[in-house]
């Protein structure tokens, strides 16, 4: 594979990157606590899905919001190197790494929320706690919706504010026009991707919140609460009136409820951080 086009380093405070698997990775950070990490949802960013419930986080965290690959910041050439959900893990699990961040907590929303369980199934001793919404780890009904919402045709033809929200954010740093190839791939990978098995599914040991929208045309509730007992400490999150965007269109109900989630599980939390720094520290010595 091609090595992606990679941006020069910013100095700025409010928009710093990071080497970090092969990728220039742009990110926000602010805030004081342990630290958190939040994964946007698909063609989107961290501050626009999460900037309801974002003020709250910052009074009790350390947030970090990595732009995925191919969005915003991170320069990725998506109609030349192609798009899949595992590169995305592989992208979240590095970035941390070349942060220093040993354990995290971590927030995911929709594409955010598939790439999460990644990393709660690939390093499920890093998480001190796993939040995902919007998102099921089945095909469908996310394969169809994305097949058909994501078509650049139909988003000219019907959704021409969606189209200038997507140039705004992704063109500086993308290309003119880089949307176009983004959405159809992520499309794309939704219908191919490796899906995780119940096995894997139950290895996810990290105190963890499935939210969803009760009128979510991606996520089913009854998907949501089959996420929330197939992982070995789930709770259910649905929040009433509202579709797949629940945390920006129901702010207060979201904050409540992850602060109250933030707050009982911060105990286990804490011995799960230090769990893996006594791990690592006997790792370090044995080797």
């Amino acid at each position: 594979m091609l090595d992606p086009p990679r941006p020069k380093s910013v100095a700025s405070r409010s928009m710093p990157t990071i080497e970090a698997n092969g990728l220039a990775i742009g990110y926000d950070v602010s805030g004081d606590g342990p630290p958190l990490v939040l994964l946007h949802g698909a063609s989107s960013s961290a501050g626009r899905d999460f900037r309801g419930i974002l003020p709250a986080l910052r009074s009790m965290y350390r947030c970090y919001e990595p732009d995925a690959r191919g969005h915003g910041r991170t320069r990725w050439d998506t109609n030349r190197l192609g798009f899949e959900a595992a590169w995305l893990v592989d992208d979240v699990l590095a970035f941390a790494d070349a942060i220093g961040l040993e354990t995290f907590d971590l927030l995911g929303f929709s594409m955010g929320g598939m790439t999460a369980l990644g990393v709660a199934v690939r390093a499920p001793a890093r998480l001190r706690t796993l939040v995902v919404v919007g998102i099921t780890p089945e095909r469908e009904p996310r394969a169809s919706l994305a097949r058909r919402l994501m078509d650049p045709e139909r988003i000219d033809r019907s959704d021409p504010s969606w189209a200038a929200d997507l140039v705004a954010r992704h063109d500086r740093w993308q290309g003119e026009g880089a949307w176009r190839h983004l959405l159809p791939a992520i499309a794309r990978d939704v219908s191919t991707q490796a899906l995780l098995s119940p096995v894997e599914l139950r290895s996810i040991d990290a105190p963890t919140l499935v939210g969803v929208g009760d009128r979510d045309p991606f996520t089913p509730v009854d998907h949501a609460w089959r996420l929330s007992r197939a992982v070995l400490d789930g709770r259910l999150l649905v929040v009433p009136g509202v579709g797949h965007e629940c945390l920006a269109e129901r702010p207060a109900v979201a904050t409540e409820a992850l602060t109250d989630f933030y707050r009982s599980t911060a105990a286990v939390a804490a011995r799960r951080s230090q769990r893996s720094t006594i791990d690592s520290s006997t790792t370090e010595v044995s080797a």
